[in-house]
């Protein structure tokens, strides 16, 4: 791949929800604005390494899109409304005209407008959740996929009916009054939480961590904050900073958690001086503010979890006993199959691998994560430390099958070359 060919991907990836959340603010329609994107990036495939590239490649990506959007709305204006939306687009088109390197996508009001559109209640909550993930995270359709443990096709499905919805009941693009702005916060909390974790780690592609995922996820979530004391939504504060803490406790990580040819290092051997102590300390403080309020939900737990990693100095002064007992309650409030494996692991650390398979090896918990690949990694793993090396073998051969992200796959191979050589 040239190097005009690089920066397309790269500003697909790291742009696509800023510049998705402009087209739609100003065509107010999602599969146009999507389908005007995939336009102008072909175009920039096409013109930037025969002409060079641009100095602001969004800008100009963004620029070629809306107007691409204004030829599709040519060709198919015979709907007043169209006609109208062809109008306006013509008429900022004209204030525009030139300003392609210079044009500013830093719109945090487009973007808060575009998850609030995404999760209206007219729409099912996983619908919401998974259209926001394409449409602001900029992931795809099996990425989503992934995330809801669901096959391709079904949520391509959802995301299809959940656009037709929104374009048939005028659903308005706009941040919400507050009287109904707090019915909204929780699906746009989760919608975070989750374009973080694809962030954090990459369901596939050659690189463990999208960086632009949880810078952006941290930055909306900070908005949102902002936005919630502005309207003196408190009973959702308590959550929304423990989420921000979350993100923040995690993110610290970030530097440690891959090494010099980006390769997987994890939590047991990292270099915990190459941690982000300012976020640590960020993150802390904004456990302590909102425990107190005694509002305590999935997301306080999770940071609170978290926390008690950035605080230990070293592996062997991890409190895990704490942390299985903060899983299983997380699972009470909670319960899913995930958070109940991230226990089991919790209870391993503590009483040893035979009593975490005795509690993994259960068939309902199997059949409902045999499609998620660290429920077999862990299993494995398991497996390796009770020195039961044919079964490991066998149980990191499945983790590959499924898993999608190649640093975490050459850790696997690693792992399965080193149980295959006993």
């Amino acid at each position: 791949m040239d190097a005009a060919h690089q920066i397309v991907a790269r500003t697909f990836r790291q742009e696509a929800g800023r510049i998705l959340a402009s087209l739609i603010s100003s065509v107010g329609d999602f599969e146009l604005a999507q389908d005007a994107l995939q336009d102008a990036l072909l175009v920039a495939l096409e013109r930037w390494p025969r002409e060079g590239i641009p100095h602001n490649p969004a800008a100009w990506i963004t620029t070629i899109a809306r107007r691409k959007a204004i030829d599709r709305l040519r060709r198919d204006n015979m709907l007043a409304r169209k006609q109208m939306i062809l109008q306006e687009l013509l008429e900022r088109e004209e204030q525009r005209e030139g300003a392609e390197d210079t044009e500013d996508l830093a719109i945090p009001d487009e973007r808060l407008k575009l998850m609030f559109t995404c999760c209206h209640p007219a729409l099912a909550l996983e619908a919401q959740i998974a259209l926001t993930l394409q449409t602001l995270g900029g992931l795809s359709t099996a990425e989503i996929a992934s995330a809801f443990l669901v096959p391709l096709q079904t949520m391509a499905q959802r995301l299809v009916r959940a656009k037709r919805k929104i374009k048939e009941a005028g659903i308005p693009y706009r941040v919400p009054g507050l009287e109904v702005l707090g019915e909204r916060v929780e699906a746009i909390l989760y919608v975070l939480y989750l374009i973080f974790n694809e962030g954090y780690a990459a369901t596939s592609g050659d690189k463990l961590i999208r960086r632009e995922l949880c810078d952006e996820a941290i930055r909306l979530t900070r908005i949102l904050i902002m936005l919630m004391t502005q309207q003196a939504l408190h009973d959702g504060l308590p959550e929304a900073w423990g989420l921000l803490a979350l993100m923040l406790l995690h993110d610290s990580r970030r530097e440690a958690r891959v090494g010099v040819d980006g390769e997987l290092i994890l939590l047991e051997a990292q270099d915990r001086s190459r941690w982000d102590r300012r976020k640590i300390q960020e993150g802390l403080a904004l456990i302590e503010k909102a425990l107190p309020m005694k509002r305590v939900g999935p997301y306080q737990l999770q940071a609170a979890i978290s926390a008690l990693h950035a605080q230990a100095q070293t592996p062997e002064e991890t409190d895990w006993s704490q942390i299985a007992a903060l899983y299983r309650l997380l699972w009470r409030i909670t319960p899913s199959p995930v958070v109940e494996l991230n226990w089991i692991v919790a209870i391993s650390m503590v009483d040893g691998p035979l009593a975490g398979l005795e509690l993994l090896d259960r068939p309902e918990l199997e059949k409902s994560l045999s499609q998620y690949h660290l429920f077999h990694s862990a299993r494995a793993d398991l497996l390796r430390q009770a020195g039961r090396l044919k079964e490991a073998s066998a149980a990191y051969q499945q983790a590959l099958s499924i898993c999608q992200n190649e640093r975490e796959r050459a850790f696997l191979n690693r792992r399965l070359a080193e149980v295959s050589q006993g």
